[in-house]
């Protein structure tokens, strides 16, 4: 579907430029901006490799479970339905870290790994559970202390002072998740 939409914006825009007779601006775009994705795009495979790399580490080295133990009470209360020790609790706690720092081109792996250990205790796999559901809202909102992604575009685009988003950064993504998570338990329980 998203395809379909960005296919529907380009010919609309390459319409629109005809019409103007301003088509060589689509040309000039086109050679100018591919090569900047494209750098764009290695920069950010840089960053998700490193964060991958240190979430795999973390994972082997037990960090991800002493934090899952630490965090087990508030994990408990999100996600009743998954049992103690299951795989996905530390997928989660993957995503959740690697979210936290930012780093949400690398969570888009560790998350479809948390979604399908999900999947494993789904006993209707053609809809989603409760924790699915959880897990998705507070993924898609995510508290982030350090906005990694955010930073380096901002830093890439000339930014004075890339970090000065920090804070609101922080507040803002803060109450996103508060709310999203005071949304699902609301309809966990009208259900």
């Amino acid at each position: 579907m998203l395809s379909i939409i960005w296919f529907v914006m380009i010919v609309i825009g390459i319409f629109v430029a005809m019409l103007k007779g301003q088509l060589d601006i689509v040309n000039q775009v086109v050679i100018n901006y591919t090569q900047e994705a494209v750098v764009f795009a290695i920069g950010l495979t840089g960053i998700m490799s490193v964060w991958l790399g240190l979430m795999k580490i973390a994972e082997r080295s037990g960090l991800i479970d002493t934090i899952g133990k630490l965090m087990g009470p508030i994990i408990r209360l999100l996600f009743p339905e998954i049992p103690s020790n299951h795989p996905a609790i530390s997928a989660i706690m993957m995503n959740l870290v690697a979210n936290m720092f930012g780093a949400g081109n690398s969570a888009t792996a560790l998350g479809l790994k948390a979604m399908e250990e999900l999947q494993q205790l789904n006993a209707r796999k053609e809809r989603a559970t409760n924790a699915m559901c959880m897990f998705l809202v507070i993924n898609m909102s995510s508290v982030q202390l350090v906005p990694l992604t955010v930073l380096k575009i901002r830093a890439d685009a000339g930014s004075a002072n890339p970090a000065e988003i920090i804070g609101t950064t922080l507040v803002a993504t803060t109450v996103s998740t508060i709310v999203g998570i005071l949304s699902c338990k609301i309809l966990e329980r009208n259900r």
